[in-house]
């Protein structure tokens, strides 16, 4: 029987030979795979739609692109790897001297044997990614270019899926999907979503959760132009990012920095005892930025392992299915269940009984507890749960205070509201 890491590391693995970018048949194709594990809307965004300050770009696809030597070698190949084009390259086919050509070459020399991730969505341009080690190898001489790509009008791709919950209000979970052949940034986010998502449809979770796949920064910009009217469902949110590496843990907080979710996230970080780091806002990054923007505000912030940038391997061939690791995906998945957790059973609570202490023994609350390993903790959790609940705290507030796990005062919750002894 497979693990959850195990399965999500085989997404990982299923997805990575896909050619993504910020729009085309890659980001479809990607969405296609995910629509196999959960259901998805899929919305198509015409080219020149505005959207907030931008513009949904020309759409870009490729077929085939390669640099030849004068026997018809390939010396860069694109079968080999997406990453060896220059994202949204322009369609080029020429004979060109090796001294010519260098001004079209993206390499690492500090890196002589990994092949560079580097984009030109903006600004027509053309050129291929390579080893340090392959073009250092090269002799001078004229060399065959061809990039059978087309940017033409087209459509911007992104998709959601909803898990219905008791109430309206929204948790958002965003990750993007217009990176190429990238494991950890950003196909283990995805893994992790698709699975967080069908863990959740598994029960009926108190929030509605809306999972969000788009291509970065253009894409979480369409969404919310598109969804501006509906936004303030949005209660919280989480970007999901750089998740499969072995490196500790990190939060980075929404840019409010006292939102309901950078309160969860660092209760559950520092109560788990799992090694963390908890990063004030920025606004550069992923696309907390996009929601955290002042005009929404929203109590968005970011998941990951090592940040962004923050490892050799970022935005390198290095950054391989064998570079993520199905042990830490299924860490950061359990530390996002346990934190929906705690949204979801976060509530403020009326005491029914506020004149002195109820007598729990009679209401046979002493008596459950008799097996619990845990027995005092419990009751400390019933006897604080009691004390603050007057419509004020949540139990979020009860566990910070008394120093207690959230799961201990939830519980200890469930029991006094089935005693009929406080009320949501």
């Amino acid at each position: 029987m497979t693990t959850p890491g195990e399965e999500m590391h085989a997404l990982v693995e299923r997805l990575y030979p896909l050619c993504r970018s910020i729009t085309g048949d890659g980001v479809r194709a990607t969405l296609d795979i995910v629509g196999e594990y959960i259901p998805l809307q899929v919305h198509e965004v015409p080219t020149g739609t505005r959207v907030l300050d931008w513009t949904v770009p020309q759409e870009w696809n490729i077929r085939d692109a390669y640099v030849a030597d004068a026997s018809g070698r390939r010396v860069v190949d694109f079968a080999a790897s997406s990453l060896h084009v220059l994202g949204y390259s322009v369609p080029v086919a020429a004979t060109l001297p090796l001294s010519e050509l260098r001004g079209h070459l993206h390499t690492l020399p500090e890196h002589p044997s990994w092949v560079p991730y580097r984009t030109s969505y903006y600004t027509p341009e053309w050129g291929f990614c390579l080893a340090q080690e392959t073009l250092d190898a090269l002799p001078d001489g004229d060399y065959e270019v061809r990039i059978d790509s087309t940017l033409a009008d087209g459509h911007l791709t992104y998709a959601e899926h909803v898990v219905p919950g008791e109430v309206a209000d929204e948790v958002i979970v965003s990750c993007h999907v217009c990176h190429p052949s990238l494991a950890n940034d950003n196909l283990a986010g995805v893994a992790v979503a698709v699975h967080l998502a069908r863990e959740l449809a598994e029960r009926t979770p108190y929030h509605t959760y809306r999972f969000v796949f788009a291509p970065g920064t253009i894409g979480a910009i369409t969404w919310l132009a598109r969804n501006a009217e509906r936004i303030d469902r949005v209660k919280h949110g989480l970007v999901l990012a750089c998740a499969g590496d072995r490196g500790r843990l990190t939060y980075k907080r929404s840019r409010r920095g006292d939102a309901g979710i950078d309160r969860v996230m660092r209760h559950v970080l520092e109560t788990s005892g799992r090694p963390h780091h908890i990063k004030e806002f920025t606004p550069y990054g992923y696309d907390e930025r996009q929601y955290c923007s002042p005009g929404f505000d929203l109590g968005v912030g970011s998941l990951s392992r090592t940040p962004y940038a923050g490892y050799p391997e970022y935005h390198t061939s290095a950054d391989n299915p064998d570079f993520v690791s199905p042990e830490a995906m299924e860490d950061t998945l359990a530390v996002c269940r346990e934190a929906f957790e705690v949204l979801d059973r976060d509530r403020r609570y009326l005491n029914l009984s506020p004149y002195g202490e109820p007598q729990l023994g009679r209401r046979g609350l002493y008596d459950s507890l008799g097996g619990r390993s845990d027995a005092k903790q419990a009751q400390m959790a019933m006897l604080w749960v009691l004390s603050l609940s007057d419509g004020e705290h949540g139990l979020l507030d009860v566990a910070e205070r008394a120093g207690l796990p959230f799961d201990t005062v939830a519980d200890a919750a469930d029991a006094l509201r089935a005693a009929g002894l406080i009320k949501a």
